[in-house]
């Protein structure tokens, strides 16, 4: 069939189409004749997306250190868009799940492999001074990544590993939340007392945290893998891919983010400077501490409780040596 003898069945499929919606096909393919041509910079709002990188000082660097955070909250979103899509699946099939997750797990390898921006792709002293204009601004404060926390395993999980015994399922969801990990990375040791950072980040985004928490209670990815038919649920390429998404989030990369910490808050002297945010990095960050494990079904009791040690000491250890020498 030649493309001139498919028109009048296109038209037909057309009025039937919008015959439904209440209008004549005459007024849409009105619409048609009048609308602009479709460009891509219009498409994708280029000159928009291309203004929103504002650095609040002269260091040219900064302009970088805006950029690489606005690219990764835009693949955050990505992620959540996977995420949402397997927790609406009522198919309960292996494949499915498993196609979702390793599209996770690419855009966290991207995010992880492009950390490199962030270790190597600035100058340390432009940093250390265009840092001190985002007081109390953290990357502490992205809201993405938490949801997807929230969103891939039960709140009991999320909580502080060293009081995490002393809770269960059956503790409410508001007091599980007061306990998750990453409050006592924002929060003074002696005094107790909540940084400005953390508070501000509670102000903005409880109410949306708790709701999203009491969403999906009995329903994260975790819940929804422990739900599927013994059979899907035993494949094992589905489990080598939950077990990959563990590690990527919990593990590597928070390792990335202990790797720019060392390289531009440690000095020669080995003393610390205090991150932006008031944040105990080196006790919020490493993954040997929190033993966050969005699947712990899928670890052995061993690898849960040395979580994070084979890759401190082959990933971590050897490769920011060398990175930090470059």
């Amino acid at each position: 069939m030649e493309k001139s003898d498919r028109i009048p069945e296109k038209i037909q499929q057309l009025e039937t189409k919008f015959k439904n919606s209440g209008q004549d096909l005459g007024s849409y393919l009105d619409g048609l004749l009048y609308d602009r041509y479709l460009t891509y910079w219009d498409y994708i709002h280029l000159d928009t997306l291309l203004s929103l990188q504002i650095p609040r000082t002269h260091f040219p660097d900064e302009e970088i250190f805006i950029g690489y955070h606005q690219i990764t909250e835009l693949y955050f979103k990505l992620i959540i868009h996977e995420i949402k899509q397997l927790l609406d699946d009522k198919l309960q099939q292996a494949d499915f799940f498993r196609k979702k997750a390793v599209r996770i797990n690419r855009y966290f390898r991207i995010l992880i492999d492009s950390f490199d921006v962030m270790i190597l792709g600035m100058d340390r002293e432009q940093f250390l001074k265009f840092r001190m204009s985002l007081l109390p601004a953290s990357g502490f404060q992205s809201a993405q990544f938490r949801m997807i926390e929230f969103y891939c395993t039960p709140l009991l999980n999320l909580v502080h590993e060293s009081v995490r015994k002393d809770f269960s399922e059956a503790d409410s969801l508001e007091t599980l939340f007061e306990n998750v990990y990453w409050k006592r990375g924002a929060t003074d040791s002696e005094t107790k007392e909540k940084t400005l950072t953390l508070k501000q980040f509670e102000y903005r985004y409880t109410p949306r945290f708790i709701r999203i928490i009491k969403e999906v209670a009995g329903h994260t990815l975790q819940d929804k893998y422990l739900q599927l038919p013994e059979n899907e649920r035993n494949d094992e390429r589905l489990i080598q891919e939950l077990r990959k998404l563990d590690v990527r989030v919990n593990v590597d990369w928070p390792l990335m983010h202990m790797g720019a910490a060392y390289r531009y808050l440690n000095t020669e002297r080995g003393k610390e400077i205090s991150a932006t945010g008031g944040t105990n990095w080196k006790d919020f960050l490493p993954p040997s501490f929190q033993k966050i494990h969005f699947f712990p079904t899928l670890w052995s009791q061993k690898e849960r409780e040395e979580w994070g040690k084979e890759w401190v000491t082959h990933t971590f250890n050897s490769d920011n040596t060398q990175k930090k020498k470059e």
